[in-house]
């Protein structure tokens, strides 16, 4: 898988575990919750729409998420003694392994801020990283566009739809 795939679904599938802050909404009509990213469209150069995803689980609460997402073609191997493994051996277990968490907030009814306090890669969790989306839930399926990071305006953004697991 390309790494533009990759880092596309790393950052636009940690939206997915955004919600609303509100309790007096019901969960139908919020993105609070367990979700599955099913699909992700790429716009710009190469685009092209991939559903056949490796398995992702995203929990979203009022305040905060957590995601751990496989980003990889196919299953992985198993490796039965880390310690003998070659560090090409080990990338291809835990390279495609996307582990976050952190705080979200909702702002003009439909954009969603997501602010990681720990991760698997350190760069996610350096002071002042954000990245923000809009999105539109519609009963049980919600897409999520990123929309700028730190860094800014996020360039030929891709649209992830994810579904409601419970």
């Amino acid at each position: 898988m390309d790494r533009l795939f990759l880092s596309i679904v790393a950052v636009a599938s940690a939206a997915g575990v955004a919600g609303v802050s509100s309790r007096s909404v019901s969960r139908s009509a919020s993105i609070e919750g367990v979700w599955r990213t099913a699909a992700v469209t790429i716009t710009g150069p190469g685009a092209r729409t991939i559903d056949k995803l490796q398995p992702s689980l995203q929990i979203i609460t009022p305040k905060h998420y957590s995601r751990v997402e496989l980003h990889a073609e196919g299953p992985r191997p198993a490796i039965l003694d880390a310690s003998k493994a070659t560090a090409d051996e080990l990338r291809q277990v835990w390279g495609p392994v996307v582990a976050e968490a952190g705080s979200h907030e909702t702002s003009r009814g439909n954009t969603l801020t997501m602010r990681p306090v720990v991760a698997k890669n350190p760069a996610s969790m350096t002071p002042g990283t954000f990245t923000t989306y809009s999105y539109r839930l519609v009963g049980d399926t919600l897409w999520l566009t990123p929309q700028a990071d730190q860094r800014g305006p996020v360039t030929n953004p891709p649209t992830i739809k994810l579904t409601r697991v419970e």
